[in-house]
């Protein structure tokens, strides 16, 4: 069963909304059950299931510990706007490994430019949940290359026509010395005027061909590195 954001008072915690009808009617949750709840302070809750109802379901807290799963590292994925399946694959399986947040842009070569907000958000809280991360990560509207790469001090691009690939003396992907904006171009790649643009903060994943949503993946794992994996686990059961 995924993780839950709930309302907490005291010792009760309760769910509402599209959550509380995917606890009642997907996963025909029963009194009795327990489910694990996921605060943004962060702290992990035991919830012992009372009322169970499509429009509301309510519990009492039996434990209640630290948890700490967002990467040290703050690493933010700017994703070339993509055909509506790649993209929301990046939005949710970047969610659930990690990312900071994402920026949408507009390259050269992307083909796909329709504004889904509401629907992206959705697509990344449930990730956060389903990974049990304190925060969603929160989609930026899209803007051009030159605006995105100028707007941040941490800008870099991963293009096949990296100089990883010419000059191995080149600090790899997963040295990056803290926070970092990921660029991820459409599957067309990027244009030589739009790597141009990222200078020397050019980096490639290697001599392979990968999808956009697969680079976006593998980049985003690199530039955390094992800061990916120094989070507080998570309890293997629940207390008896």
């Amino acid at each position: 069963m995924p993780y839950f954001f709930a309302e907490r008072d005291g010792d009760r915690v309760r769910i509402t909304g599209a959550d509380a009808r995917h606890l009642a009617r997907s996963l025909r949750a029963r009194p009795g059950e327990r489910i694990s709840v996921v605060e943004p302070a962060g702290r992990l809750l035991t919830v012992r299931l009372e009322t169970v109802a499509a429009d509301a379901v309510s519990g009492r807290i039996e434990a209640d510990v630290e948890h700490r799963p967002e990467p040290p590292v703050a690493v933010t994925l700017a994703v070339a706007m993509l055909p509506a399946a790649s993209l929301e694959l990046v939005l949710s399986r970047c969610t659930e490994a990690g990312a900071a947040g994402f920026l949408l842009v507009d390259a050269a070569r992307s083909v796909a430019r329709a504004s889904r907000p509401e629907r992206w958000a959705t697509i990344c809280r449930e990730a956060a949940m389903l990974a049990g991360r304190l925060r969603v990560p929160e989609v930026s509207a899209a803007s051009s290359v030159e605006a995105a790469i100028g707007a941040v001090d941490t800008a870099v691009l991963l293009s096949r026509e990296a100089p990883w690939l010419l000059d191995r003396d080149a600090p790899p992907l997963d040295v990056l010395p803290g926070p970092a904006t990921l660029f991820v171009g459409p599957e067309g790649g990027w244009t030589p005027a739009e790597r141009a643009l990222a200078g020397a903060r050019v980096r490639g994943l290697g001599p392979r061909n990968l999808r956009a949503d697969t680079a976006a993946l593998v980049g985003l794992a690199l530039a955390l590195g094992p800061t990916a994996t120094r989070a507080e686990p998570l309890p293997s059961k629940y207390p008896e």
